[in-house]
């Protein structure tokens, strides 16, 4: 019998790559095939680095996720777009950033089950060469990896997100569903399941060549592991206690800790991509190719000042910026402030020149993200190849993180606050770890206000989801948390009014954001997003759209 892909019907292609500015530049090339694969290790490369391609395109982590932002107090949109209900949190479902996401990681899933399932049966022929192993490793971490942000996106207790396993199925596939498990729980249980097979058949990271850096490797697959708890247990707290098995096996087995500095992260030379703190990342080569995340782009002044053509789609909130400025000492701005935003008046590179930052475009916020400037500070940006000379694709060399070893050690510190044995004296040693890299007096105590602080200020302007731990902290978390989530959910983000926008010595009032106004209203069923209704309508009734909706 014909067997699950998902409602969209996605074939797989073919890719062509070799040397590691192609790695980091995948592009699907070719035409689609489905026939031919997995004959010898090259079609098994292939196959993979389309999985690859996929998680490299601009969607998801170029910008999408970053619109969703706007339901939290973090970022504030340049630019206006058809997205209010992103905004005020009276979600549809079928806003084009939510809708292309959740087509995005169902199309990953179904090619990487397809993966799956044609080397699995291989190998119950044959044994498989250590590339195909290898490619099989990849492919559940791919599958497990495009799972889970459908699963803590879409998944409740009360309701599950479709998923099937092709390779415990017979035959082949057709466009059909996968059914929707009972409970997100099933779901977190069946990604945990794929990361540990993973787990066993990929490489470590240090097993790789240079070639090759960027693929899936065993700490990333205990990193995801990491996260799926942490999200699993909004659910089920008893799930803390893995968090910390995981984050401690990635300190002990795999060697992973904090880089030396926290500038180091957002450098555009890759001799820092590779720190100790990577465990996943979309690595950009910049130059003419421009692979690699196009959101420094993104997040750059728009037309970038007449020198390049910067987006200016995404900009730092007052919020952000008061939050993180609880760790100035004396008036004297902090590292982690510093490398994170550009206000008004701050001197930075920009092709080479020193300027005093300001902006005149689009809608104003008084800030402009500052962690992903460092290759267009190069002087001769694109001729020296640290940008892409192609504007209306403005990617950059950087190593654009998608889960770093910071983001699993806070867990780690929110794990031993709510474990079935609370540790806080462990909790204040992993919170203190990240302060002191970033040269931040230590905290005097751990608690989850402390938690909230630490994840909005080191992991702000990256793909962590600032919006989805305040969602979870609403739903489950401690009341001081609990507090800080709702308060993010049910106001606005505020921005810096400048009485002269192209003077950095300008003088500035703090107030609203300017492009929504309506109050947003918190309810709990908003943890999760809606399902879009043109994908329930071609699941003919299979998929259940999700409870308040």
């Amino acid at each position: 019998m014909k067997r699950i892909i998902t409602v969209f019907s996605i074939a797989l292609g073919l890719l062509s790559v070799g040397a590691c500015d192609k790695f980091l530049d995948v592009n699907p090339e070719g035409n689609p095939t489905t026939t031919t694969y997995f004959t010898n290790d090259q079609q098994a490369i292939d196959a993979i680095d389309y999985l690859y391609a996929r998680f490299h395109q601009e969607a998801m982590f170029g910008r999408e996720i970053f619109w969703e932002q706007g339901g939290a107090n973090q970022v504030v949109w340049g630019k206006t777009r058809g997205y209010s209900t992103l905004a005020t949190l009276e979600y549809k479902g079928s806003e084009s950033p939510l809708e292309g996401n959740f087509k995005q990681c169902c199309g990953g899933m179904a090619n990487a089950n397809f993966v799956i399932k044609k080397l699995t049966e291989k190998a119950a022929k044959q044994a498989l060469t250590a590339i195909e192993t290898r490619s099989l490793g990849e492919a559940y971490f791919m599958r497990a990896f495009y799972h889970f942000y459908i699963a803590y996106r879409y998944g409740t207790k009360a309701q599950g997100v479709p998923f099937i396993a092709w390779e415990a199925t017979e035959g082949d596939y057709d466009n059909s569903i996968p059914p929707q498990l009972a409970s997100v729980t099933d779901n977190y249980a069946a990604i945990i399941a794929d990361l540990k097979k993973a787990e066993e058949l990929l490489p470590s990271f240090e097993e790789y060549g240079a070639n090759d850096r960027g693929r899936a490797h065993k700490a990333a697959a205990v990193g995801y592991m990491a996260k799926t708890y942490a999200y699993w247990a909004t659910w089920d707290k008893a799930q803390w206690d893995n968090v910390i098995t995981c984050v401690n096996t990635l300190e002990t087995t795999y060697h992973r800790g904090l880089a030396p500095s926290f500038s180091q992260l957002f450098s555009c030379e890759f001799s820092d991509f590779w720190t100790k703190e990577y465990l996943w990342s979309i690595p950009g080569n910049g130059g003419a190719n421009g692979g690699g995340s196009e959101f420094p782009g993104v997040c750059l002044e728009n037309k970038g000042w007449g020198i390049y053509n910067g987006w200016g789609q995404h900009k730092p909130s007052y919020d952000t910026y008061e939050e993180m400025a609880k760790d100035n000492v004396g008036g004297v701005k902090n590292e982690r402030l510093a490398r994170t935003i550009l206000e008004y008046g701050d001197e930075f590179m920009f092709n080479g020149e020193k300027r005093s930052f300001f902006s005149s475009s689009d809608i104003e916020s008084g800030f402009m993200i500052n962690k992903w400037m460092a290759p267009f500070g190069k002087a001769d940006m694109t001729g020296t190849g640290y940008v892409n000379t192609n504007g209306d694709w403005p990617t950059a060399r950087v190593n654009f993180h998608i889960l770093r070893f910071a983001d699993c050690l806070l867990l780690r510190a929110e794990a031993y606050l709510n474990a079935t044995k609370p540790d806080p004296g462990k909790a204040l040693i992993d919170i203190n770890a990240v302060r002191t890299r970033a040269n931040l007096a230590p905290a005097a105590s751990a608690t989850m206000a402390q938690i909230y602080h630490e994840r909005f200020c080191e992991l702000a302007f990256e793909p962590a989801d600032h919006l989805a731990d305040v969602k979870r902290w609403a739903v489950s978390g401690a009341a001081d948390v609990k507090a800080l989530a709702i308060k993010e959910l049910t106001t606005h983000p505020r921005a810096r009014h400048y009485a002269d926008r192209s003077n950095p010595e300008s003088s500035f009032t703090i107030g609203d954001y300017e492009d929504y106004k309506t109050q947003k209203v918190w309810d709990d069923h908003k943890v999760v997003f809606p399902y879009p209704s043109t994908q329930i309508t071609l699941s003919g009734g299979k998929l259940k759209q999700n409870a308040g909706y």
